[in-house]
């Protein structure tokens, strides 16, 4: 029988963790681990450092470390990833949100004035992050969430019921299937935009991540040229359509746009003046 590991800080756990990752944020990494199997925040680190844990909270944490560093994400590990200032649970079944697609968020929020009711279409909503951000910001308004995975789906359900957000209908189909015909206001996406062949896929933590929620096609455009298409018909004269894509194709996904038969057609940059969000109006 394997011995038992002998008792340790948390400073002395923390400390031996961030050696044995080795990258930049191995500590941060480290700290969240640590955090999840204490079920206490990350400040309960810092305040009890010279805490004495049990060999059980050291193989616990151990095995997530393990996982870590064969490079699993953090966020599958411990089932939570903060977006919008709303815990998320994630899983394997859903892509993990990212701090640039609070872009989106802010540009659709952007479109409906605080206190006014309309409709809107996230599609393909995975963990429910946009959709959830906006329906909680926006709780006069009626959100639709499609995705064709039945798992995310779960997920974003789940989300949805712990946040107490009601105001989001969830639905199976692919992009604009299972769309009321009922127009909308507002249709909102962060779709697949990565090129099928690209390297990345193969690298850190993306490999994780559901392919099918990440790739589109040899250019990467497969899914953002079907949106551009179908959402026109779902939107209302006026009404606005919020596309995310790659850093290198603002132009590509603009002249989408333009084709489909939007107008005062735009692209918008995320915090770190990457080009990421495109914009045009029925």
């Amino acid at each position: 029988m394997p011995k038992a590991p002998e008792p340790a800080s948390i400073r002395q756990l923390l400390e031996q963790a961030t050696q044995r990752l080795h990258y930049d944020s191995a500590r941060l990494d480290a700290e969240v681990l640590l955090a999840c199997v204490l079920n206490k925040p990350r400040s309960h680190l810092h305040a009890w450092p010279e805490r004495v844990l049990p060999p059980a909270t050291r193989t616990r944490f151990e095995a997530l470390l393990q996982r870590r560093a064969a490079g699993e994400p953090v966020a599958y590990l411990t089932g939570v990833r903060e977006f919008w200032s709303l815990p998320l649970g994630v899983t394997p079944d859903t892509l993990i949100p990212r701090p640039e697609t609070e872009t989106l968020v802010a540009l659709a929020l952007g479109k409906v004035p605080t206190g006014t009711t309309g409709r809107i279409a996230d599609l393909g909503t995975g963990s429910g992050a946009i959709a959830l951000a906006i329906a909680r910001e926006r709780p006069r308004c009626q959100v639709i969430a499609t995705d064709l995975s039945a798992t995310a789906l779960a997920v974003a359900s789940r989300n949805a019921r712990q946040l107490g957000v009601t105001n989001v209908e969830f639905q199976r189909g692919n992009w604009c299937e299972s769309l009321p015909a009922t127009p909308f206001d507002l249709v909102v996406s962060n779709p697949p935009y990565i090129p099928q062949d690209d390297p990345h896929l193969d690298q850190g933590d993306v490999r994780f991540e559901p392919r099918r929620a990440l790739a589109a096609g040899p250019q990467g455009m497969d899914d953002l040229r079907v949106i551009a298409r179908c959402a026109h018909g779902h939107l209302r004269d006026g009404g606005w359509l919020l596309l995310e894509h790659g850093y290198d194709q603002g132009d590509s996904t603009t002249r989408l746009l333009e084709a489909a038969g939007f107008r005062e057609v735009s692209d918008h940059v995320d915090d770190a003046g990457l080009d990421r969000v495109a914009t045009g109006r029925k």
